[in-house]
């Protein structure tokens, strides 16, 4: 039977689906009943994955051949770009979806990738009535929501703080490479616009709760600044990590993340709590969860399904709270992979 024929559910590409988290979105797009396209660099790394025909399609392209893109591409609804660094793959993966008529996503943390893949595809996106929302991982799109929902009917804020606290950070061997291709300097929102990050970063003491009490958080921006940015006016924005995370992330020795279940998961607990002000008061979004690379895997699914519903209609290049309910995304979460909770002050 043809490959065109045994295609029987909605499709979606997965980029650089061998890697760790690639691994994670093919797993989660088959729990939904959502085949995969796992799309890789490396035949040998493809079949050393063991991604099941015919509940999986298997494809090879590279970034430096446009016609293996689109090639690749074919049947898919959306494609999911888990290949870092994003410097080096948003471009030619997002030209090849606009050309083919598919959403793009991407799990990039890194801002100027985020940044340049909404400015350089907005305008081609909407003519191919198709959407791109890069940034779509733990770094980047999660806060973007949080935050989203966290204002809720506010339409501008006077500062957004976004506190992101780990018990640990094991880095990948794509996190590795990428924040050693990542060189560019990190921005944050400060006097209502987009400016360079203050050095040394501002460090200060942040009360998590359970599971990971109170501990020192250091300025660290990410993609959310970008992301948030486009649609969210806010005089301050400014984004604060772990210490131990940073000192984990920096540090060699650091081996990368053990499973600890039979899903893949790592032990690693995170905390993200984002507080918004105006006008002397406050609104709070705080969310508990476990283990950020495999995390990442369903937010970027469950974003995949909400752009894939027959009422969506806003093409283009966006930040995911700019056209999608954040707090119906976030709900879609529950149990199974996150716990959040919204109040105002």
């Amino acid at each position: 039977m043809s490959e065109s024929v045994m295609i029987t559910r909605p499709a979606v590409a997965v980029f650089g689906a061998t890697g760790h988290t690639g691994r994670f979105v093919v797993a989660e797009l088959l729990r939904r009943g959502l085949r995969p396209i796992a799309i890789a660099r490396n035949a040998e790394a493809l079949a050393a994955a063991n991604f099941r025909e015919p509940d999986a399609l298997n494809r090879l392209a590279t970034v430096d051949d446009e016609g293996s893109l689109i090639r690749a591409l074919d049947g898919a609804a959306a494609v999911i770009n888990c290949a870092g660094p994003f410097l080096d793959t948003a471009d030619a993966l997002a030209a090849a979806a606009v050309k083919s008529g598919v959403h793009y996503l991407d799990v990039s943390a890194e801002q100027m990738s985020v940044r340049g893949t909404l400015e350089k595809f907005d305008a081609s996106a909407r003519q191919a009535g198709i959407a791109v929302v890069p940034g779509m991982g733990f770094y980047g799109g999660f806060t973007d929501l949080l935050v989203t929902a966290a204002m809720g009917d506010w339409k501008s804020a006077d500062s957004i703080d976004v506190m992101i606290g780990l018990d640990s950070w094991h880095p990948t061997r794509g996190t590795r490479v990428t924040g050693a291709r990542n060189t560019a300097q990190r921005m944050v929102i400060t006097d209502g616009r987009l400016s360079p990050l203050a050095l040394p970063s501002a460090q200060k003491h942040w009360d998590f709760g359970g599971p990971l009490g109170r501990q020192l958080v250091s300025e660290m921006p990410f993609s959310e600044i970008v992301l948030i940015s486009q649609h969210v006016k806010t005089s301050e924005l400014h984004t604060y990590l772990s210490a131990v995370a940073l000192s984990d992330v920096r540090d060699k020795a650091t081996p990368a993340p053990q499973a600890a279940d039979a899903t893949g998961r790592s032990a690693q607990r995170f905390v993200v709590d984002v507080v918004a002000r105006r006008d002397g008061a406050s609104r709070r979004a705080v969310a508990r969860g476990r283990d950020i690379y495999a995390f990442s895997a369903p937010l970027v699914c469950e974003v995949v399904e909400h752009l894939s519903r027959p009422g969506f209609d806003h093409p283009g290049a966006h930040a995911p709270g700019a056209v999608l309910d954040a707090e119906e995304v976030l709900a879609g979460l529950e149990p199974d992979h996150l716990a959040f909770e919204i109040s105002a002050a």
